[in-house]
Formats: C-alpha cells, structure tokens, sequence
C-alpha cells in the first residue's frame, strides 16, 4: 500500500465548487451568487441550505468559504448552551467571513432573533434583564450567515425572510454516489475493485455520508486481512458486520418491518417493541421506508407494510447477529 495513503474516509474532501459530485441545482446556484459576489467584489448572499442529513450541506458551506477565501466559523444549533458562546462565534466573525449554523433549527428563539437582529443592524446587544449589566451594542463585521436545517420550518420567519438564496439539497442517485465514491477512493489512495463501487452506492440510501462510511468499513475488513485492495469478499463482509442488507436496512429498519408483519400498528407501539423514542422513530427510522415504499400511513396514523415490504421482508428475513 502507497506509504501516503489516507487511512479515514474524511481525510480527503472537496475544496473548489468544480469537486463536488451532484447536486446540479445547488451547485448551479452558488456558481451563481459567487462569480456575482467575485464581480461585485461583495460577500457570498445569506444562504439557507435545506435538505436530508448527510446529503452535503456542510460540505457546501466549506467549498463556499474556500470559494470566497474567507474564513469558516462553525456552530451547531443545539450545542449553544450560553450566550457567550453564540456571541463569540459572531464576534469573531471578519468582514466576509462565513458563519455556517448546522441544524439551524434546534438554535433556541431568542440565539434566532439575535441573528436577525445582527443582520440587519450589524451590531450585537449584550447584557441587560436578569444579568444585570449594563445594555451594550457592540458592532459586528459585515459576515455571510450560512443556515444549515433539516427543517425550516422550524426557524423563525424573520430569519428565513433574511435569507437571500435558499439551496434544497436532495438524496443522490446511485449513480452521483458511485462517481463520488470513485473520486474520494482515488484521492484517498485507496485501491477498490470499482465494480463493487455502484453496490456500495445501491445499500446507501441515497446519502453520501452512508456510502462513504460503507467504504470505510470495506476498507476496514481489508485492512483487517493484511489486504491492500478491496474485494468483493471486503464489501460482503462489511454488509455482514454492519448488518446492512441489499437496499441498505440496517438492524433497526429490518426490526421495524419485522414488527408489522403481523398487520398495522400505531406508531407508540412500535416504538415501544424498538425501544426508541417515538419522535426518533418517526424522524429518523420512517422517512426511507416510506420513501422506498414498504410502508405506508392509512388515515388514522396506523403504519402497515406494502405489497413491496412484505416482498421485502419475505426475501430477508430478520436475523439478528
């Protein structure tokens, strides 16, 4: 094995708008706004990117920063437990400069109206009410707000009428994610027979950030035999440990199928034989199997199987390891 071989997935990423695999419209979009921003010698506009996880939000909002040649100040919403940790981030901020939110939803109202607020005034007032300081407004540099959600709904209506452009992110074909597998394998230094690259993509669920971590995995089971290359054997073995079947179930999908087979169920009785909360189950579990349609919702919110998930479920049954 080449002695500059990466040895995490994450170890390499795109830098430059020409990197990113898929996503035409996005990309379309911010080729816009930057050669707009680089003629006008202006910032990148306010942006909202919208979209699955794991389907190259983050990695956007880095390509932009990298695009501008400005900096990138990271945050995640539900990590802010303090004012001044959500002032520090801002303060820090130069003119130009990128301050991305990831999961701008679960920022709490008040951090959202002082986004609002900082943006159209460009000042940050601290102190006051239970606090006991004196009222100070501090100015803030002319930065790009980048927000970052999985719901939009979830963010206050002032902050999203600030947003300038809104980016919506979708899942991948099999077909984008085979590319971007191929060129991430490539730049990683990771040899792959690449026939085994579109069935990597077939058990990702659409998601980038599931097919790059089933290529680690691959390369793991490689790695774990002494072997440079990664075989067919490598993948097989990597679906077998991380028990992913062919369209990409992992244990937790495969149970909740398993838990209809005998007809519909609400979903508090299906969260309770998962032993997951019911929110996570509807936001996390549900989405790709409704979407890949083996399950459906009748009127009354019951959850029951389609003809395709009794297929499903009858072709690999469940099997714990």
């Amino acid at each position: 094995m080449a002695e500059n071989s990466r040895t995490e997935v994450n170890d390499v990423s795109p830098s430059s708008l020409g990197h990113l695999i898929g996503q035409r419209s996005v990309v379309d979009q911010v080729r816009v706004a930057l050669d707009s921003a680089q003629q006008d010698g202006t910032k990148f506009d306010h942006s909202l990117l919208v979209g699955p996880p794991g389907c190259g939000k983050t990695q956007t909002a880095k390509v932009i920063a990298a695009e501008m040649a400005n900096a990138l100040h990271e945050l995640l919403g539900q990590s802010i437990s303090s004012p001044a940790d959500f002032n520090s981030i801002l303060l820090a901020a130069k003119d130009g400069d990128i301050v991305f939110v990831d999961e701008a939803h679960e920022l709490d109202k008040p951090y959202q109206t002082a986004l609002f607020l900082a943006l159209d005034q460009r000042k940050l007032v601290v102190g006051g009410g239970r606090s006991g300081r004196a009222v100070q407004s501090i100015p803030l540099s002319d930065f790009t707000l980048l927000l970052a959600t999985t719901d939009e709904y979830g963010l206050l209506s002032p902050l999203l009428q600030r947003m300038k452009l809104t980016l919506r992110f979708d899942f991948y074909s099999v077909a984008d994610l085979t590319t971007l597998l191929l060129q991430r394998s490539r730049a990683l230094g990771w040899p792959v027979h690449e026939e085994l690259l579109p069935r990597i993509a077939q058990r990702s669920r659409g998601t980038p950030r599931l097919a790059l971590r089933l290529l680690q995995s691959c390369r793991r089971c490689c790695r774990s035999e002494g072997e440079s290359t990664i075989t067919a054997g490598h993948f097989l073995r990597a679906c077998e440990l991380e028990q992913i079947d062919e369209i990409g179930l992992g244990p937790t999908e495969q149970q909740y199928l398993r838990a209809l087979s005998d007809g519909a169920s609400r979903l508090n009785v299906i969260a309770s034989l998962l032993g997951l909360p019911a929110r996570t189950v509807a936001q996390v579990v549900e989405p790709f199997l409704l979407r890949s349609g083996l399950l459906v919702k009748d009127d009354n919110g019951r959850r029951e199987l389609t003809a395709k998930g009794r297929e499903h479920l009858s072709n690999h049954p469940y099997n714990p390891v």
